[in-house]
């Protein structure tokens, strides 16, 4: 059990998981329940799909900026700062963002600029849907390679297929097995064990880390690229109001890449020096297990995970305070119930 949800003393539910950190070679350092449970990626893969479009020359090609790499890599609010962005890319690629596939149900994620629209009798589009930044990956590619841009989204398009093998290169595989589904915005999304996404995301945090005999060193350039632009663009990742990942980049500045995917799973990437033990990069794999409608579950647990690994000092856990802690609010501004993480990570290096 991760947290409790309680109100006036009762516990009216409870959102159990699972954690592990591991380091780049996938050695576990701490955890609570089963490393090897598989969960699919969802949007958890987006940094790493971005890798396929600069080995391909990409940055050069549209001369892309650290803001939409970041972006590419996200799972935005659909805010207009995010729609300026990736605007911008097309117009230089001479795309038409009509080409977006991802549907526009539900969008955008920022509950303000959604209310704007509501009010000026404007639909949504696409390009405000979360991820049409990683779609961009594959309608860039298409176009910097002349492929048909027309289903994209198709497993056999020959984006699709550059981009799994991209995938599979970070996760130490090959494309052939690869577990995969159809994620909710058409595209594919790729099954692994808890402990291997957390592999992949130390690889994220320090993509020089493993030897040149490592198939995954190969990655290393494109995986620099893509973390120094979330760092340094945290906004694009996430959003400017409530959004969990953006709120622990800036909190943590330069000492984590947060990314979180549906169904409550969140990759962290810990940065060599992010915490005194271990000193070196490490990554960490989240998932709760009912999915967490709320959010208040996956809040909660990624900052006490965060707060035990030693990562965020006094000062980040006040700024993090809302989303460590998750109220409910009455319709009167009084907390009726409150989200508290109660768990404590084992440490699993210690007990090999």
């Amino acid at each position: 059990m991760l947290v409790r949800q309680v109100r006036g003393g009762i516990e009216e539910s409870v959102h159990r998981g699972d954690v592990v950190q591991v380091d780049v070679d996938g050695v576990l350092i701490r955890g609570l329940g089963d490393p090897d449970r598989v969960a699919n990626l969802r949007s958890c893969v987006k940094p790493f799909g971005v890798v396929t479009l600069i080995e391909a020359g990409g940055i050069e090609a549209f001369d892309l900026e650290p803001a939409e790499l970041a972006i590419m890599a996200s799972s935005h609010s659909g805010e207009d700062l995010h729609v300026r962005t990736i605007q911008g890319m097309y117009r230089r690629a001479n795309l038409s963002q009509a080409l977006i596939a991802t549907g526009a149900e539900g969008m955008p994620l920022d509950a303000l600029t959604a209310a704007r629209l509501a009010r000026d009798g404007e639909k949504a589009s696409p390009v405000r849907h979360m991820c049409s930044g990683q779609h961009s990956v594959f309608l860039l590619l298409s176009r910097l390679m002349d492929w048909d841009p027309t289903g994209y989204w198709l497993d056999d398009h020959p984006a699709q297929v550059a981009y799994r093998a991209v995938i599979a290169r970070a996760f130490g595989t090959t494309p052939g097995r690869l577990r995969t589904a159809i994620d909710g915005c058409g595209v594919a999304t790729y099954a692994f064990p808890l402990r291997e996404i957390a592999r992949a995301y130390a690889l994220l945090a320090d993509p020089s880390a493993v030897s040149a005999r490592d198939a995954r060193s190969s990655l290393a350039p494109g995986l620099t690229l893509v973390r120094d632009a979330m760092l340094a663009n945290p906004e694009m990742v996430g959003g400017t109001r409530d959004r969990l990942d953006t709120s622990l980049m800036k909190a943590a500045a330069g000492r984590v890449v947060s990314k979180g995917g549906m169904e409550a799973l969140r990759g962290l990437a810990l940065l060599p020096g992010a915490a005194a033990s271990p000193a070196t990069a490490s990554g960490i794999a989240l998932k709760v297990e009912d999915g967490d409608g709320y959010e208040r579950g996956t809040w909660a647990a990624t900052v006490e995970v965060l707060s035990q690994a030693g990562v965020l000092d006094p000062q980040a856990l006040r700024v993090l305070a809302r989303y460590h802690r998750p109220v409910d609010l009455d319709p009167h501004g009084r907390v009726g119930a409150e989200a508290i993480a109660e768990f404590e990570l084992a440490p699993l290096r210690e007990l090999l």
